[in-house]
């Protein structure tokens, strides 16, 4: 059995999820593109390719060898992309919550059933169908759980708006004790550098009381700044706009003093050093053309 236990991001990390770019399928047709990022480089010709992503998953499934992390991996579907193993699904102390994603992407789950065999089914839960929830926007944080949402009512229209306001209230519902914080996100279907897909496009709690933020992300300045509030001005890292296109807030977190970060994030990078941070870095630029990196590829199941 497995003792699912995640109460924060940053706690020293045991076992993990990470997904796999092995038979990925061919580049996407355009209309099928789920974000503005993946849409741009299929337009460019730049979209990745399974050759290239393959050895980028690797390095970080290394990483965790090195950590002495147990890592499961799904199982490979034909044609199917499997790397974002944050979307579909997450864990909350000891509950592990099947995600409602996108219809397409119903197969991932059965993927990993295996792994969902070795919990507590008492332990296992999903939320009605009419409450959307992408497990990029959901952070446990000690007392609180933050939450990405969009909660503009053409939010039907929005296909890069992934969790909305009736997860948040089935959040709240399923962990009472907790206070379930939400965030209204900007969304852009057409313009990657507006579009905040999850809330760890945008901002990530880190070790030792820092986080990486990024204010454009959020819809409403009092909720950006409630977050510079909680972690402290002096500990927020500030990304720019193209930081955030380059997902600089999607960095991974194995315990409280060691991130797993792209190695092209050199401002990031530096200042994570100087606060005492060891990192391990990465190549992960071909899987970031998907608009999602290291926290979205990767779905822990228990930290200490």
């Amino acid at each position: 059995m497995l003792q699912l236990n995640v109460n924060d991001e940053v706690s020293r990390l045991r076992a993990v999820v990470l997904g796999t770019a092995e038979n990925n399928g061919p580049t996407p047709k355009l209309e099928d593109a789920y974000d503005p990022k993946s849409a741009q480089h299929i337009k460019e010709g730049t979209y990745p390719k399974e050759e290239d992503m393959i050895p980028e998953m690797e390095a970080v499934a290394a990483v965790f060898a090195k950590y002495d992390v147990q890592v499961f991996r799904p199982q490979i579907l034909e044609n199917c992309n499997q790397i974002f193993a944050r979307d579909i699904g997450f864990v909350i102390e000891d509950t592990f919550i099947k995600a409602n994603i996108l219809p397409d992407r119903e197969e991932e789950i059965e993927a990993i059933q295996y792994v969902i065999d070795q919990m507590d089914p008492e332990k296992v839960i999903q939320f009605p169908e009419e409450a959307h929830v992408e497990g990029g926007d959901v952070m446990p944080w000690n007392d609180y759980i933050f939450v990405g949402t969009y909660r503009g009512e053409d939010y039907p229209d929005y296909i890069t708006a992934r969790t909305n306001v009736e997860a948040v209230q089935c959040l709240q519902e399923a962990f009472p004790h907790k206070t379930v914080k939400s965030f209204n996100l900007r969304k852009s279907n057409t313009i990657a550098e507006d579009n905040a897909l999850h809330l760890d496009c945008c901002f990530q709690p880190l070790g030792k009381g820092k986080c990486i933020i990024h204010k454009n992300g959020f819809l409403e300045e009092e909720e950006y700044q409630w977050l510079v509030d909680h972690f402290g001005e002096e500990n927020c890292f500030h990304i720019t706009k193209e930081e955030m296109y380059d997902m600089n807030s999607n960095v991974f977190s194995i315990s409280e003093d060691v991130v797993i970060s792209e190695q092209h994030f050199t401002r990031l990078n530096t200042w994570l050093r100087e606060q005492g941070f060891t990192v391990e870095e990465v190549p992960y630029a071909e899987i970031a053309k998907q608009e999602g990196l290291l926290r979205c590829s990767t779905m822990p199941l228990i930290r200490d």
